[in-house]
């Protein structure tokens, strides 16, 4: 039996799940507030024509067609838990409406920040492959096992993708009293400056720095951007650490440079997921592997239903969401990172 005296929500996370996103607590509350209808993405648009006029939030990313869009005449939000912003909607239709379209992926910055110092400090202190070398009884003891060893505090930082990523980097490596130049295209030098950062070219961050972070979202114009040649300009022996997303690199190329022991790198995020048990990648010296588990977190996907949970009071009072990221209508179109997969 419907409540017509709550509002109306269509719950579609997938691949996550409400009992994920949110504590027992605050689910209880999100369903003592609003009527809930949960479907799959793909169930979305076969919704009766009720259900789909009476809508005030949609939480997730499913599809929606123009003529889906034409139904839903009461929508305010799309809150997006996904993470990912999906060419799946028309979104000059969505805002025109003035619906906004907000996304939870925030909550990631911090543990995909720390994850990211840790495998610069693995790569400058060579940690993984002394603790292997101690299994295999080969280790080398003292100044002998620090012949390729160097210190992250004070070194040359670049900086690729300067959003929440980026930011929240950039807050770590304070304590580490580094020079950091970053690069990013979409905001103006002053935002990068008022971050206590070098606003810099793409060339410069790549050749004048150690360690190379690539915090960038992968976008129609950026897909494979960093290749042989951008390899090529990195200081020899540096480190590149990858943690948003494999498109933005020729990942052929990049497994090429660390081969040819050019430069060294880390990696959260793959071409493939999972990858082929007989990917040259798994036996590469020179790179450390992680399995897109930088931002998993529960603690991180708790905070997505808080988010959500204080955004959808805010618009129920006409006020506009705070707590989660608004897309922009000159933006949103533009990106194209994947969609998850699993959680």
């Amino acid at each position: 039996m419907t409540d017509v005296s709550k509002p109306l929500v269509i719950c579609a996370p997938e691949p996550r799940m409400l009992e994920l996103i949110f504590t027992p607590e605050k689910l209880a509350l999100l369903r003592q507030r609003y009527e809930l209808v949960e479907v799959s993405g793909a169930a979305v648009a076969s919704l009766d024509d009720r259900i789909l006029a009476r809508a005030r939030f949609v939480l997730g990313q499913p599809p929606i067609s123009s003529g889906t869009l034409a139904k839903m005449t009461g929508l305010r939000a799309v809150l997006n838990v996904e993470s990912n912003l999906i060419d799946n909607m028309p979104y000059d239709e969505v805002f025109a409406r003035g619906i906004h379209v907000v996304t939870t992926g925030a909550v990631f910055a911090l543990p995909v920040a720390e994850i990211g110092l840790g495998l610069a400090l693995d790569l400058a202190r060579g940690i993984s492959p002394a603790d292997a070398d101690f299994q295999a009884g080969r280790e080398l003891w003292g100044g002998e096992g620090n012949a390729s060893a160097r210190l992250l505090s004070g070194a040359d930082v670049g900086i690729v993708g300067f959003g929440d990523l980026g930011r929240a980097l950039n807050r770590l490596l304070a304590g580490f009293r580094c020079a950091v130049k970053a690069h990013d295209p979409w905001l103006p030098p002053s935002i990068l400056v008022d971050h206590g950062v070098a606003p810099a070219t793409l060339d410069a961050v790549l050749a004048d720095s150690d360690f190379v972070f690539v915090m960038a979202a992968v976008t129609t114009e950026n897909r494979g951007f960093l290749g042989a040649e951008a390899f090529a300009r990195m200081r020899p022996g540096a480190a590149f650490i990858l943690l948003s997303r494999a498109d933005v690199v020729d990942f052929e190329a990049l497994l090429d440079a660390v081969e040819a022991g050019r430069i060294v790198a880390a990696s959260d995020v793959w071409p493939q997921e999972p990858l082929a048990r007989d990917h040259r990648a798994r036996g590469l010296k020179g790179l450390i592997r992680s399995a897109h588990r930088a931002g998993a977190l529960d603690g991180a996907f708790r905070q997505m239903g808080d988010m959500v949970l204080e955004d959808m009071d805010l618009m129920d009072r006409d006020l506009p969401p705070m707590r989660c990221k608004r897309a922009e209508r000159e933006t949103a179109r533009r990106m194209r990172s994947r969609p998850v997969v699993r959680n």
